[in-house]
């Protein structure tokens, strides 16, 4: 028995003790914990503080509750996917992205019309309630069963300009590009990304463990004059990917020499 002698509540005792095995390796990564009556002998108390201890520790994502099977210790491993950030041109002109092939549909494109928020809105340098053509698509890598939370945004005046785009908006990122360059657009694109925690639905949509951030990637499809033609927003969970982005420097004007 290791009974706990630090000050504070008694599950955070716990907690702290159960945390102190997980990180020294002595629960490894992916492991199963020992059973509630086992913690409570090894730890002298009760079961209910046993089970508050497991909640907090699953609140800091060091701890995955599998229904039927028991406690997990997170894996540390490396994400299952490298995602790459890039688009490139083919032979023929088409747009192409790396990962285009790693990914199916789960199901079908739901389009619909909507409004920008203030968050797409200064993405795409709108005003609040400007009126957009929206495609939400869910995406599944059938190799790891990761999934992905993908989404485009039209403006209603890109879509008039462009006619196309406002008959078929659910079309593939890589068939709207070339859609905007057929139309005299010479295309680049500009990509921000931040974790945060997911709100309830993609959760349940992503299937995610027990306190995980998401990854939230904005991409910006910028054409003539710099204007932000569309949005593209991808979520998908953080234990499951990483990002990878290929730089190139940028050719700066020449310096004019001084009289």
């Amino acid at each position: 028995m290791s009974e706990i002698q630090r000050p504070g509540a008694l599950y955070q005792q716990v907690a702290a003790a159960i945390r102190e095995a997980i990180l020294s390796g002595e629960f490894a990564p992916d492991s199963l914990l020992p059973s509630e009556a086992q913690l409570m002998s090894r730890y002298g108390v009760s079961r209910p503080t046993v089970r508050n201890a497991i909640a907090a520790l699953r609140a800091e994502g060091l701890i995955d509750v599998r229904h039927g099977k028991g406690s997990f210790v997170r894996s540390d491993g490396q994400p299952t996917l490298t995602l790459e950030r890039r688009i490139s041109r083919t032979t023929d002109g088409q747009f192409a992205m790396p990962d285009a092939d790693v990914w199916e549909e789960a199901e079908e494109p739901t389009t619909y019309r909507a409004r920008t928020t203030k968050a797409t809105g200064q993405l795409l340098q709108l005003a609040e309630e400007e009126a957009v053509f929206g495609c939400d698509r869910l995406l599944i890598d059938t190799a790891t069963g990761t999934r992905a939370m993908h989404r485009t945004l039209i403006p209603f005046e890109v879509a008039e300009a462009v006619p196309l785009l406002a008959e078929e908006p659910w079309k593939r990122p890589a068939a709207i590009y070339w859609v905007l360059t057929t139309d005299g657009h010479k295309l680049w694109w500009s990509e921000t990304v931040r974790a945060r925690m997911p709100l309830p639905d993609e959760r349940a949509t992503l299937q995610l463990p027990d306190a995980t951030p998401i990854l939230h990637l904005a991409r910006v499809t910028h054409g003539t004059d710099d204007r932000p033609l569309i949005l593209e927003e991808l979520r998908i969970g953080a234990d499951r990917a990483e990002l990878a982005f290929r730089i190139t420097a940028d050719k700066q004007p020449a310096r004019r020499a001084r009289a």
